[in-house]
């Protein structure tokens, strides 16, 4: 090997190039299309054969390339995207780089056609990646551009050798085709494959056009579970679609993030999405969403890798909680009012606004700029109660309306049905039914309607405007107690207690040197740490809810995310296991008998408490049987 420094080729280091941006026929595609997007195309049109490898044909109807571009086109770092080094700072096209076409164009065979008016003609450059010299061509075309690569790697069987069969390319395909699908949905796309059709979604800018192409790429389970959202604050706005916690995945295979326009993997929105759902998704499964972030391209760097799929926020730590507290508080405004009706089941009234993607959805209860959904908070309960909690009975609040009272009288009137040790049978309910007259003097029917009766001791049934509704009594009230104790904690604030014996912790002196920086993340928590040495700290106070818990683990936790991060959420999350557990032992068990009027005490709480659909595991509480769906079973009126 030669030790003398040498200029390589520009065929050799074309094909390094290659390396970062083309490493299947998918990547090739997202290079092509990001680039017919950023000329302006509203239709496109994508063919490939076995999976890409032989050939891919990409069609646009763009602004298309100037004859004398055209052999510049495919040389490298050649763009017409960026002229100053300014240009970098507020990038607003897909790409930038000018290597795309120059990287392709070294490991294919590669024609570009292209014109810039309807006469029908225009020019065809082409080069192969053996000499890389451009050959310009007249060619008839229309207005737009073409560009034909085949024969993937034919020069780099190295780098064939790793492409996988032909259909596990063709689904990268597939997928990058949605994604970039989903990231404009005023772009007509097709897709063939061997020549056959797979894709042909139309272009649409209203909310219908837009849930009907997201229901094609995701499948119309996940719209009928999803909630739209809309906000926008500190200019930052975010929108799009989040399934429902009920709708989760075992896989992160239906999560679909864009700033600006550009699909993105980061961890910073990884982990808000995932602090958002920590409270209703059940653990192991992941999350489904369609979201698009919209920020000032100034405040975000898209230079940071070649793919362009990871980007750098200048201001991480705000677009971590905006995130956040944007799908946290669309995901507790959610009551059981608003899911008796399935999303896909809901139809616009007359007088009803259609939302679109510039309007701003408010969810009930925030009534202002940064204002939290109302949530009830019991007075009076201080930490040292949590512990009687299982004796609080299930009774109707004095607040309850005269409907409840009702409600409290017929049941005085079924006591003999609700002895321990009388089975729920078929008596009670044809009582239920003939004493329903609140519904019909004009009284709106609550949307987990009225009690019925109980099931096996587990499950409570109930009757609403749609059918039949079922709660898992314990999970339902789990959750109650649950958000309760959170409330109650969070206006109690963190009560702290000093260690008889102070802990010492040996850590390392950057460790220290974070506690000193950021000593007041520890005191707003309740910790009390003191610096005894260049390498050790110790803990002379804690917070009363973590008493017993291993605190020294959970002090390093958190020196070790305020070093990655900036921040931790750990003591908050540990704090919330705790509340959790304690609710889970303070609600009603399995076979307790409850009255007409508990029950419908607990349906009513349920429809005033956030995030009432799960319990703190992420169970759903309740589910809704249509009276259509019943009416299938027993085949009525057909």
């Amino acid at each position: 090997m030669s030790e003398r420094i040498q200029q390589l080729s520009p065929r050799l280091a074309n094909q390094i190039a290659a390396g970062e941006v083309v490493e299947r026929p998918a990547s090739v595609i997202k290079e092509l299309l990001e680039n017919s997007l950023d000329a302006g195309a509203t239709r496109l049109d994508v063919e490939i054969d076995s999976g890409g490898t032989k050939r891919i044909k990409v069609r646009d109807n763009g602004k298309g390339i100037a004859k004398e571009d055209l052999p510049l086109a495919l040389a490298r770092h050649a763009t017409s995207k960026i002229h100053a080094l300014e240009d970098l700072e507020a990038v607003a096209t897909l790409g930038f780089r000018g290597e795309a076409l120059a990287s392709i164009s070294s490991v294919a065979r590669l024609a570009l056609t292209s014109s810039r008016d309807d006469s029908g003609k225009g020019w065809q450059v082409s080069a192969e990646g053996r000499d890389m010299q451009a050959q310009l061509t007249p060619a008839a075309h229309p207005r737009g551009t073409t560009v034909d690569v085949r024969d993937l790697f034919f020069n780099t069987p190295a780098r064939r050798k790793f492409l996988r069969t032909e259909k596990t390319e063709f689904n990268r395909v597939d997928e990058t085709i949605k994604r970039l699908a989903l990231s404009r949905f005023d772009v007509s796309i097709s897709l063939r494959h061997n020549g056959k059709g797979v894709h042909n979604l139309r272009a649409g800018s209203g909310r219908v056009e837009m849930e009907r192409r997201v229901a094609q790429v995701c499948g119309p389970a996940f719209m009928q579970n999803a909630l739209h959202i809309d906000v926008e604050r500190s200019g930052l706005r975010l929108w799009g679609w989040v399934a429902e916690p009920a709708f989760s995945r075992s896989q992160a295979d239906l999560q679909f993030f864009y700033v600006n326009g550009r699909a993105i993997r980061d961890k910073v929105v990884s982990h808000a999405v995932r602090r958002a759902f920590a409270d209703v998704l059940y653990h192991g499964r992941h999350p489904a969403f369609v979201l698009y972030l919209e920020l000032d391209p100034a405040s975000v760097d898209v230079n940071v890798h070649p793919t362009k799929h990871e980007v750098r926020f200048r201001d991480s730590r705000l677009v971590h909680d905006f995130l956040f507290g944007s799908l946290h508080r669309a995901l507790a405004a959610v009551r059981p009012g608003d899911k008796a009706v399935r999303p896909g089941d809901k139809e616009l009234r007359p007088g009803d606004k259609e939302l679109r993607p510039g309007d701003i959805a408010v969810p009930p209860g925030e009534h202002g700029e940064g204002a939290q959904p109302a949530v009830e908070k019991v007075g009076g309960i201080g930490a040292g109660e949590f512990a009687g909690q299982h004796k609080m009975p299930l009774s109707a609040r004095p607040s309850e309306s005269s409907l409840q009272q009702q409600m409290e009288a017929y049941g005085a009137l079924h006591q003999p049905y609700q002895q321990p040790g009388v089975a729920e049978s078929m008596p009670r309910v044809a009582g239920w039914s003939a004493a329903m007259p609140a519904s019909a003097e004009g009284e709106e029917v609550p949307p987990l309607g009225y009690a019925l009766a109980q099931l096996h001791g587990i499950y409570i049934l109930a009757q609403n405007a749609h059918g039949m509704i079922v709660v898992d009594m314990h999970a339902a009230h789990e959750r109650i107690v649950y958000e309760q104790m959170k409330a109650a904690h969070a206006a109690g604030g963190i009560q702290a207690q000093p260690l008889l014996v102070p802990v010492s912790l040996a850590v390392s002196q950057r460790e220290a040197d974070c506690f000193e920086e950021r000593s007041e993340v520890f005191t707003s928590l309740g910790f009390v740490l003191q610096r005894a040495g260049p390498e050790t700290l110790l803990v002379r106070q804690v917070p009363t809810m973590l008493h017993g818990a291993e605190v020294e683990q959970l002090v390093r936790d958190v020196l070790s995310d305020l070093l990655a991060e900036g921040g931790s959420d750990r003591i908050g999350e540990r704090i919330n296991e705790i509340l959790s557990t304690m609710a889970c032992h303070g609600s009603v068990r399995a076979n307790r008998r409850l009255t007409v009027p508990e029950m419908n005490a607990l349906l009513r709480d349920m429809e005033r408490t956030e995030r009432s659909g799960q319990c703190n595991h992420g169970r759903p509480t309740w589910t809704q049987v249509k009276l259509a769906d019943m009416d299938k079973w027993f085949m009525r009126g057909q």
